[in-house]
């Protein structure tokens, strides 16, 4: 490790600080739990104290998950308490996605950086496409499927959201809109799966590390910093009420646009990263 100057770590600290509010607004406005920012702020404190590039992601993702736990369970009682939760596809698609969650955590430890920004991106920008250009237009029938599919659908947005390192948000919405249900109800529907999604990530992450730890940084328990969960956790769990409250003030079509922008810039980042 090296030696940060004061400076730079009151930089660090409000720059966890900052991400942590857009974090957590962004999990309660859109039912994700804020992976797509927890990770690249992450990725700089960790670069800034000399975590070895080699396990920096992982860590990154790992830490992101464990503070989407808190941020994810806030949504989805705000949500809940509106009534727009979907909890018999919350009940029937909890198993199947920690089961993907699970061997999403297994495949992240060995599998290139570039395949879970290549995944991320094309997922995002076909979710930002339906939202954008298609709206209603794209849709598979107008009820859910059988109980059989919808575990498929569960298990596929557990292991995609895992090699991700987000709440399973993005992937839950755009099937539920194919089959006609209101983007409240998938964006209340999704925050609750985030849960489940960010326990089993941080527990697979935290075992995955175990063999790692002469790489991390002091505070780690495998691949979770504690320092980034104690730091950012709070502020995040605490602004998600604020970002449920403004989506159901929104007019539907103000939410599908506003969330379809949210993903052409994230994968516009992660595309860029890649250049470097």
């Amino acid at each position: 490790m090296i030696d940060v100057p004061v400076g730079e770590l009151v930089v660090l600290a409000v720059a966890i600080g900052a991400g942590g509010v857009v974090t957590g607004i962004l999990a309660g406005l859109f039912g994700i739990g804020g992976g797509a920012v927890l990770v690249p702020v992450l990725f700089e404190v960790f670069r800034l104290i000399g975590v070895d590039d080699e396990v920096r992601m992982q860590l990154c993702v790992g830490t992101s998950l464990a503070i989407i736990v808190p941020t994810a369970f806030r949504s989805y009682r705000t949500h809940k308490a509106k009534g727009f939760a979907l909890q018999e596809v919350v009940r029937l698609w909890t198993v199947p996605v920690v089961i993907g969650v699970a061997i999403g955590s297994g495949l992240a430890v060995v599998a290139p950086s570039a395949v879970f920004k290549l995944v991320f991106a094309g997922i995002s920008l076909i979710i930002a496409a339906k939202m954008l250009f298609a709206s209603d237009r794209w849709f598979i029938a107008e009820e859910l499927p059988g109980p059989a599919v919808m575990r498929v659908y569960g298990l596929i947005v557990g292991l995609l959201s895992s090699l991700m390192g987000v709440g399973g948000g993005s992937l839950s919405n755009m099937i539920l809109t194919l089959y006609k249900k209101p983007i409240h109800n998938a964006v209340a529907t999704s925050a609750g799966l985030g849960v489940p999604i960010a326990v089993t990530g941080t527990i697979g992450y935290m075992l995955a590390g175990i063999v790692h730890m002469d790489e991390l940084p002091p505070l780690s328990i495998g691949f979770v910093s504690l320092a980034g969960f104690v730091l950012m956790a709070p502020i995040s769990s605490y602004t998600a009420r604020f970002g449920a409250l403004i989506a159901h003030r929104l007019a539907r079509r103000q939410l599908e646009i506003a969330f379809g922008v949210f993903l052409i810039v994230v994968s516009a980042r992660i595309l860029w990263s890649m250049l470097d």
